[in-house]
């Protein structure tokens, strides 16, 4: 399989970030991989391999990139309001480093780009969705929860945390904004209904937010799975297999 691994400097981050793309062709997918992981976790749990004949035959081409939640998200140490502020260098990374090297991987081509995650990963690709519509009009989201204020967190919450959490800002879009989002962007939320998809407050999460976009008229499909489907990777393989294939 045609594999490239590249490290991109940002001066957000003070330092390199890892992307890894796979494929030679078709429509592009930006991968976050699950909470603190790696650019590498996609191919080390098996979800590239459950989607490799896609890849293969040039119908998408992946590009996994590293988290940077041990600074933002996961940084229990910090208030909420702070770790919204670190994910903003994250959000820099991606939009002026990594998008664009995406843009020139592709021969320069404007073609929309999806996202994808698992995990905390669903939370960044459906945010990053919502948020850069204009880029990112997709979002394939597994087992994910969607609201920061939830993740341990503490402290007075800002601009910037409000930002990043659709649980709150999608409830308060109105006007042209709203129709031009409604006109844009969709999300699939998926989610299976067994263990740790409750303790991790997934399943309860996906309900509420498909909740949410469907009285703010976003499109969305909602896809749960069945009881003896937990919050893991072989669950996440079998759903990334049943749905790609839809999208590229």
């Amino acid at each position: 399989m045609n594999r490239e691994v590249a490290s991109l400097w940002s001066d957000a981050l003070g330092a390199a970030g890892t992307v890894v793309r796979y494929g030679h062709w078709g429509r592009p997918v930006l991968v976050f991989p699950s909470e603190q992981g790696s650019a590498f976790d996609f191919e080390n749990n098996g979800m590239l391999g459950a989607v490799g004949d896609l890849v293969e035959a040039g119908r998408v081409k992946i590009y996994c990139v590293g988290s940077y939640d041990a600074a933002s998200w996961s940084n229990a140490g910090i208030p909420l309001e702070e770790r919204a502020r670190q994910h903003g260098r994250y959000e820099d990374w991606i939009l002026t480093g990594v998008l664009p090297w995406i843009g020139a991987d592709c021969g320069g081509s404007t073609q929309e780009v999806a996202t994808l995650g698992v995990s905390l990963g669903a939370f960044h690709a459906a945010n990053f969705a919502l948020k850069r519509a204009d880029v990112f009009p997709l979002a394939l989201c597994f087992s994910g929860n969607y609201d920061p204020a939830a993740w341990r967190g503490w402290g007075e919450r800002g601009t910037e945390a409000y930002f990043n959490n659709p649980m709150d800002y999608v409830q308060h879009l109105n006007g042209e904004h709203l129709d031009w989002l409604r006109g844009r962007v969709s999300l699939l939320l998926v989610c299976g209904q067994g263990q740790w998809e409750d303790t991790t407050g997934s399943l309860d999460s996906t309900r509420k937010f498909a909740a949410l976009l469907a009285e703010k008229g976003i499109r969305h499909e909602l896809d749960l799975w069945g009881h003896d489907v937990p919050h893991d990777w072989p669950s996440w393989r079998a759903q990334l297999a049943h749905h790609l294939p839809r999208f590229c």
